[in-house]
């Protein structure tokens, strides 16, 4: 994982921070494998945003009625993966994370080529939680 100072004056997180910020995408994947809207929806400031291709969301309840449908159709059964490759703080309580990962359809052990994905999250510090401000995903690979 690289970590980037995009803007020279921002301070960096501090240890404890960057291991929270890290931890994100694997409370993500957790919510995705009980196939808990809630609590995915959680990962979300109140009014934050989900961007899927064709899809954009605001706020924890359209978020939550989101994905509790499509875990109970195009996700059922599905876990996903995604990990850190960047981390770049924008100012003093905000981040933008680069992921890269993918929806495993049901039965499956690894992301198809087709289902891979790179995200970019914006989290934002709310007390002593890093939460979603914006979440947004693409193909990893280019169309064929």
């Amino acid at each position: 994982m690289t970590t980037t100072t995009s803007v020279p004056s921002a301070a960096g997180p501090s240890a404890a921070d960057m291991a929270a910020i890290a931890a994100v995408p694997a409370r993500m994947v957790a919510a995705w494998a009980a196939h808990d809207a809630d609590a995915f929806a959680e990962l979300f400031t109140e009014d934050g945003t989900l961007i899927l291709p064709g899809v954009y969301k605001k706020g924890h309840d359209e978020i939550r009625d989101f994905m509790a449908a499509q875990f109970d159709g195009a996700y059922k059964g599905s876990t996903v993966t995604g990990s850190p490759i960047e981390i770049k703080p924008l100012r003093a309580g905000a981040v933008a994370v680069i992921t890269q990962g993918g929806v495993m359809p049901a039965g499956e052990t690894e992301v198809p080529d087709e289902a891979a994905i790179r995200a970019s999250w914006i989290l934002v510090k709310r007390g002593r939680k890093w939460l979603l401000a914006v979440y947004q995903n693409c193909p990893r690979d280019p169309a064929a």
